[in-house]
Order: C-alpha cells, then sequence, then structure tokens
C-alpha cells in the first residue's frame, strides 16, 4: 500500500513512556507496564528506519511532518535525534520536504540540544503550567523536586535559538482557579502560541467543568481585548473555526477522529494517546504497514464511533459543531435526561463557546472582505502560499491572530 487517503499525524514515541519526571497527573507514566519485559524503553535503529521510511511513503502532502512525544523523547540525547534528521534526508523524495516537531518538559534542553533544534527547523512544543507556585505543584522530578525553573531555562534557549515554540498548560484543579495568572505569565515571557489542556480525567487533579469553563471566558476576554495580535491561543482558534467555515484542526473537536495515532517505542501501533492498551493495539508496523494500519477498518470505526456514539442532548446542541462532544475519553458521565455519553467538560465546554461566539464573529466580519494569510488559514492548515508546508511552520511565522 501507497500513500494513505487523508493527512494523519502519528504520535511516535520511540521512548515509550519513559520520562525524567514525575508529573502528579501524567496518564502516560503508566503505559510503561504494557512492556514490562523490554527493559530498556528505546526505539532500536533499524525499526526507527523503517518507520520513517513507512511514514514518507504513507504522507499523502508535499510536506511530511513528524511528531516526536513520549513520556520525554529527549531522555534518549541529541544524537539519537540527529539519527532522525539523518535518516529522513536519506528517503526523503526529491521535491517534498520533511518537518519534524517535538514535545518535551524542557527539563533537558540545553545550548547543545537548542542548536540543533534549530538547524533541523524543528518546531517545539513544551509543557509549562504558568508560574512557579502553579506549575510545582504537580510537575515535580522523581525526587519530588520543583522543575519550572530548568523547564523556563528550556523556553528562554528555544526563544534564543529562534526555535519555533509552543506553550501547552495542562489546567488542572489548582491552576483553574487563577485565570489570568496564569495568562499574564505566559504573556509576560513572550508566549506567542498557548495550548489549555485539561486534565479532565486525572481526579484528584482535573479541574469541574464549570471551572474550566470559567478559566476560558476569563481569558478570552482579556485575550480578545488587547491580544489578539500577538498570542494565538489554541482553543481560541479553534472555536472561530467553523464561524469561518473551517473544519476544526484539533483532533479533540473533530466530528471524527483517528488521524492521531500512537506508534510505541516497539512498532505497536494504536488509534489514540488515550487508548494505549492492550484492547485497542492495532498491529505493530514490523508486521503490518503502517499505511494500511492507518487506513484499517478498525481504525476508521475507532474515528467514526466519536460521531456515531454521540447522545441526542449533544446532536441537538447549539454548539455542536464547535465541540462535537469532545475527546471520547471524557465520555464518562450521563445527559440531564440519563443517556450515557457525555464530556465530562461539556458544561464548561458549552459556557465558552456561547461566550465567544458574538465576539469572535464581531472579530472576524471585517476579515472575511480581506485576503490577509491569518484570515483564511489556521495554524496546521497547508499554507496559502502555495509552500506545500503547514501555515504555523511557514507564513504564521510573521503573522499572529485568530
Amino acid at each position: 500500500m501507497g500513500r494513505v487517503s487523508r493527512e494523519f499525524q502519528v504520535f511516535a514515541k520511540p521512548a515509550g513512556a519513559v520520562c525524567n519526571l514525575d508529573c502528579q497527573y501524567c496518564y502516560y507514566l503508566g503505559k510503561r507496564n504494557l512492556y514490562p519485559e523490554t527493559g530498556a524503553l528505546r526505539m532500536p535503529e533499524d525499526l526507527l528506519e523503517e518507520y520513517i521510511v513507512q511514514h514518507i511513503d504513507a504522507s499523502p502532502e508535499p510536506a511530511i511532518s513528524f511528531s516526536w512525544h513520549g513520556g520525554e523523547p529527549t531522555v534518549l540525547g541529541v544524537d539519537y535525534f540527529r539519527k532522525v534528521a539523518e535518516l529522513q534526508r536519506r528517503h526523503k523524495p526529491a521535491g517534498r520536504s520533511i518537518l519534524n516537531g517535538i514535545q518535551t518538559n524542557g527539563v533537558l534542553l540545553d545550548e547543545e540540544w537548542c542548536r540543533f533544534l534549530a538547524a533541523e527547523r524543528f518546531s517545539v512544543g513544551l509543557s509549562l503550567d504558568g508560574p512557579a507556585e502553579l506549575h510545582d505543584a504537580y510537575r515535580v522530578t522523581r525526587g519530588g523536586q520543583p522543575t519550572h525553573k530548568q523547564a523556563l531555562r528550556g523556553f528562554d534557549l528555544l526563544r534564543k535559538h529562534g526555535v519555533a515554540t509552543d506553550i501547552v498548560c495542562v489546567v488542572h484543579n489548582l491552576n483553574v482557579w487563577q485565570p489570568l495568572t496564569v495568562y499574564r505569565f505566559f504573556r509576560d515571557i513572550g508566549c506567542q502560541y498557548l495550548g489549555f489542556l485539561p486534565a479532565a480525567d486525572q481526579a484528584p487533579h482535573a479541574p469541574s467543568a464549570e471551572a474550566y469553563g470559567a478559566f476560558l471566558c476569563r481569558i478570552f476576554d482579556e485575550w480578545i481585548e488587547r491580544d489578539t495580535a500577538r498570542i494565538a491561543v489554541q482553543i481560541f482558534e479553534e472555536a472561530s473555526r467553523p464561524l469561518r467555515g473551517l473544519e476544526h484542526s484539533l483532533c479533540v473537536f473533530r466530528e471524527t477522529c483517528g488521524q492521531i495515532p500512537v506508534l510505541e517505542h516497539n512498532g505497536d501501533f494504536f488509534p489514540c494517546d488515550h487508548y494505549v492498551d492492550g484492547e485497542h493495539r492495532l498491529g505493530n508496523i514490523r508486521e503490518t504497514p503502517l499505511a494500511e494500519l492507518l487506513e484499517s477498518p478498525a481504525q476508521r470505526a475507532f474515528g467514526d464511533a466519536k460521531r456515531d456514539a454521540l447522545p441526542r442532548y449533544c446532536r441537538e446542541c447549539e454548539v455542536l459543531a464547535q465541540c462535537n462532544g469532545g475527546c471520547p475519553k471524557y465520555r464518562f458521565i450521563q445527559t440531564p435526561d440519563g443517556e450515557p455519553g457525555l464530556n465530562y467538560l461539556c458544561a464548561g465546554l458549552k459556557s465558552f463557546f456561547l461566550h465567544s461566539r458574538a465576539p469572535l464573529e464581531r472579530m472576524l466580519r471585517p476579515r472575511r472582505a480581506e485576503t490577509a494569510v491569518p484570515a483564511v488559514a489556521g495554524r496546521n492548515d497547508p499554507c496559502p502560499c502555495g509552500s506545500g508546508r503547514k501555515y504555523k511552520k511557514c507564513c504564521a511565522a510573521g503573522a499572529r491572530g485568530v
């Protein structure tokens, strides 16, 4: 099988669930128990090359995107990712480009890492939960020591070397009560792209739905008043996409899912980062080509189930186009009429989407007659300039806002 029929993004985890931290709300550390017999988790070089070749062959877009996740991928060391870049260059087809993104806690980043990331044009997702007292509440070392200072140093180094960096803030039961403290911290350190990831199924660290909604609404009000031109906030961008007639770029708000599977360190393939378990293992790329797994009936059925299992309460909701029921992993409460399958965050998401709709419509109205790139492209869309790169890695470097 050659190229697949739709765009995809694989969360490749060459170090599996191995991490140098012990974040109290992490849902992935326990996945190491799936491989008790393998000892040190590290994707071997022959499998790494096989994955890169299969990923290139399967990719339908001119720009081929790789996403390196964990655990913590930087525990493998910078030389491992030099080998990644070397293998990609070796197998890159003529006339196509390769893009890399890596998600990290930032603690191990140093000058050598950042020189490499800049030279190879990696984009970086950095986990940071706000100012020190909120970040260090849960993001600690295995010895229980704080990590904010090291993570912020990593961010400063990335900025120094000009590495495109998105910040991912986990919203938990502590920082959810201080929305402006959190947001203003990110604005003050020069964050240009910010994502909020709720710890929704990580009791007792999960925020309530109502608190999460209030958190988003309070930040939105400040953002739309003063920061639309300098900070892009992922969920605000997503809220605007249906108003612009665009498909969601973030999987949790798409009508169906399954476009972001996981590849574990040994080649095992799973349909989603939240469903890495024995029940959902769909195969291994040593036995079944990646393209075949991506197009498999099981993967398609997994993605379609998000839409097909939506309760009637959601199907009749006025913000359905913006929410689409949210992530299936969080659909573990009942609707008001007793039907199962309602998203735990429903009340908060609905309040935010309703709160933000009119201001976003007013903001977008004058732009609909313009041809400026930010008015027609989301960060994960192909760039309208025709480069073949995603917008966030092309013209977005010089443009900010929804």
